[in-house]
This record gives structure tokens, C-alpha cells and sequence, in this order.
């Protein structure tokens, strides 16, 4: 089990910061991936620019990694439609272009910064996380209470408690409470569970988070109106109640 790791820069409520990495060269896109997620940021994947406007409506990124070229969509393309419907996301172009006028041209079209390839992974965050941090990202505090209804969790005390009464959890139960109250009100599929909370690919082993659900089950809604919720086909859900 991986030990979730406390990212200094987080959205306003708590919960990782969402990027989204568009890029149609899966290596590339992989890396920026593996870079980005070890920072303990929530990372979603395109490979066209179809899809990276799509999976922008259905996440609300609260940046993005694009590169200029697509193979459907060019980056500037893509850019208007996500500002289209989010008009103050943050937008890192990625351009083998290096002339001086396609760098500005990147800016002048609504980019916010950008990064020539071939590029440093370490470059490529560190812009990021002046990005986000310009756009309204805040620091972990030092003491995080998580909060979801009348269910509550001090991620540094590990203390668990519902109602008031408290709940007490295996340390992969709790990893897997915090999980979903990090994400509340967010279908998270079995895959996702699997990958953040046990940290190997899915492939076969869905019935290990059947089985801690319904663990969590008979400890957080035990005798009271239920808050985790199975969403068939698509995995579960973490809610308050009522």
C-alpha cells in the first residue's frame, strides 16, 4: 500500500489539485503523468484535442499542460473551446516551435506560459506550480481535518469520527476513507481505487475494493443513512447524507 503523500499546493477545499495533460505522443504524456502525480496532484490524460475538451467539462482542471500541435485540433483551437466554458484555467503550451514570434504567438492566443520541447521535467513543474499558485492555489496547512457531511477525519491524527461517534479504521481503511473524502461527491472507479489506495494498475483485483467498501460500509453507515454509494458500471461515490 503506498503512503499518500500531503502536496503542499491543494484546491481551496483541500483536495489535490486537478491537472490535465494533453499531449498525442503517449510517452510524452506518460512522463508528464508520473511527474505530475508524484507531486500528489490529480492527473487526467488526452491524446486529441476532441477529448481534452471533453475530459476539461467532466473535471474542471485547475490547470493544463497542451500541446500546440494535435492531431485533430491545434492547441489554440483547443484553448478557445475550454475557455469557452472555463475561461480562467490556466494554460501551459508545449511547442517544438522556439522562434520568438510562435512563443509570443502562444501568449497572444491566451496561453499563460510555455515550455519549447525538448523540455526538463523539473521545468515543466516548477512553471506549473507558479501557475497554480498565481490562479488561486493554497498551501496544505499544517493540520488537515477533512470533512464530508457529519463524517470527519484528522489526516494527522488519523481520528475518525461520524456524528461525533468515533469510527476506528485499519490503516487501509482509512486510506481508502481518505480517498473518497478527498474526492466527495466524485464517482471514483474501481481502477482509480485501485491505482491511488493500493497502488498497482487494475487488472483483475477489483474485488479487493469490493470487499474494503463494504469494510468501510458497516463502520462509517452502520445504523446510519448510508454515504458511500455504488454507482453500477461506474464505480463508487462518497456523499453526505440526507
Amino acid at each position: 500500500m503506498s503512503d499518500l503523500t500531503q502536496p503542499d499546493l491543494v484546491r481551496s477545499d483541500g483536495s489535490p489539485l486537478r491537472v490535465l495533460v494533453v499531449d498525442d505522443e503517449p510517452n510524452i504524456a506518460e512522463l508528464l503523468k508520473m511527474a505530475l502525480r508524484y507531486e500528489g496532484w490529480d492527473v487526467s490524460v488526452a491524446h486529441t484535442g476532441g477529448n481534452a475538451v471533453s475530459t476539461a467539462k467532466d473535471v474542471h482542471p485547475d490547470v493544463v499542460v497542451l500541446d500546440w500541435m494535435l492531431p485533430d485540433l491545434d492547441g489554440p483551437e483547443v484553448l478557445r473551446r475550454m475557455r469557452a466554458t472555463d475561461d480562467d484555467v490556466p494554460v501551459l503550451f508545449l511547442t517544438a516551435r522556439d522562434a520568438v514570434e510562435d512563443r509570443i504567438a502562444g501568449l497572444t492566443v491566451g496561453g499563460d506560459d510555455y515550455v519549447t520541447k525538448p523540455f526538463s521535467l523539473e521545468e515543466v513543474v516548477a512553471r506549473l506550480r507558479a501557475l497554480v499558485r498565481r490562479s488561486g492555489a493554497r498551501r496544505a496547512t499544517a493540520r488537515s481535518v477533512l470533512t464530508v457531511g457529519d463524517l470527519t477525519m484528522d489526516e494527522d491524527s488519523r481520528e475518525v469520527a461520524r456524528g461525533g461517534d468515533e469510527i476506528l479504521l485499519t490503516p487501509t481503511e482509512f486510506e481508502l476513507l481518505r480517498y473518497l473524502m478527498r474526492n466527495p461527491r466524485r464517482v471514483l472507479s474501481k481502477a482509480q481505487i485501485l491505482d491511488r489506495v493500493w497502488n498497482y494498475d487494475f487488472g483483475g483485483q477489483a474485488n479487493v475494493v469490493e470487499l474494503y467498501i463494504s469494510y468501510l460500509r458497516k463502520k462509517v453507515d452502520a445504523g446510519r443513512p448510508p454515504m458511500i454509494h455504488t454507482m453500477r458500471g461506474a464505480g463508487y461515490v462518497l456523499r453526505p447524507a440526507g
